[in-house]
């Protein structure tokens, strides 16, 4: 007795139209397919659309009906939904005044809220001027600053140099928690700390995708910047990304991006270096490894706000470090 013809939906790795094909086995429907889309039947081969699985004779017998199926010819590959989007993602790049303007035109009678969500996002993605960098090629970019930027990363090192005088100011506003002994010495170490910054420019190179030594800065050559996870962790769980340069609206939500010290500024560098010049006991307090802890990439981690924990890290300074090591005097007999 043959077996009952099912039914199911067929397409090629180059197009998303779908036909409706039936067959009892897997070599007739092959075969159906192989005539429908005019590829040779030497070679060709089956699979699943959703994730690429090749299938099997037994493996098609446990299929529902209308399981969608992608038909390969002789050197194709599938790698499920993740080949449909590669393909969107190079139509939206090819033609993207199109898109845009199309996008613009559904928006417009659309109703259902995340749709319309999806088609802003598209829009405003789409929109941005990445490469731009001068003040005259994106004005709307500038909206809200200063005149006196005249182009991107200019104000993108302002903004990273601001983050650090703000550190500057903490570190000199705990003053007044600082034994009054010990005052005159950790403001002439604040000092030190003022002058080694302005000599690096406050480091903001980490935010200049001008910058040309790629371990001086925190972003791509485009502005990409990407959160590098909370400070327990070597990664960002969510893959949190932003560019900063492409669009005035991102140039907005970086800035709820932080800095976040892995150990804690307030809770542990700062009293740290109070206490430290407060007991120094005639050693030499070696300030170049506070400045780390504050100001570099050494302490210092961009995450996403969502990524930034608020809670106690529970971590502190080196010990064998908070001081200079002294110089053995070796006597000659």
């Amino acid at each position: 007795m043959a077996e009952p013809l099912r039914p199911f939906r067929l397409r090629g790795a180059g197009g998303p139209q779908k036909f409706g094909v039936a067959a009892a086995t897997l070599r007739g429907l092959l075969r159906k397919g192989c005539r429908l889309l005019q590829l040779p039947l030497a070679g060709s081969r089956l699979c699943l659309y959703e994730d690429g699985t090749e299938l099997t004779e037994s493996y098609f017998r446990a299929l529902p009906p209308q399981t969608e199926l992608v038909l390969l010819g002789p050197g194709q590959s599938w790698r499920g939904c993740a080949s449909d989007i590669e393909r969107l993602l190079a139509a939206l790049c090819s033609h993207r005044d199109a898109v845009v303007e199309a996008a613009r035109k559904l928006l417009t009678d659309e109703r259902a809220p995340r749709r319309q969500k999806l088609l802003a996002d598209l829009i405003h993605n789409l929109s941005e001027n990445i490469l731009a960098e001068d003040k005259e090629d994106d004005k709307k970019w500038f909206e809200g600053l200063e005149s006196r930027f005249k182009n991107k990363s200019s104000y993108m090192r302002h903004s990273c140099e601001s983050r650090m005088r703000g550190y500057l100011r903490e570190v000199s506003g705990f003053i007044s928690n600082v034994h009054p002994a010990a005052r005159d010495a950790y403001r002439g170490i604040i000092d030190l700390m003022a002058d080694k910054l302005k000599s690096v420019k406050y480091n903001g190179c980490y935010f200049d995708r001008r910058e040309k030594e790629e371990a001086a800065r925190l972003c791509t050559m485009e502005g990409w910047f990407s959160c590098q996870g909370p400070f327990d962790r070597d990664d960002c769980p969510c893959m949190h990304s932003i560019n900063p340069y492409s669009n005035r609206e991102s140039r907005i939500l970086f800035s709820t991006w932080n800095l976040d010290h892995i150990i804690e500024k307030k809770r542990a560098v700062v009293p740290e270096l109070a206490e430290a010049v407060k007991t120094h006991d005639g050693r030499e307090v070696n300030w170049e490894y506070f400045y780390q802890l504050l100001f570099t990439l050494d302490n210092l981690k961009l995450v996403h706000i969502a990524c930034h924990k608020k809670t106690t890290h529970n971590l502190s300074c080196d010990k064998t470090k908070i001081y200079r090591k002294r110089k053995q005097n070796h006597e000659i007999s």
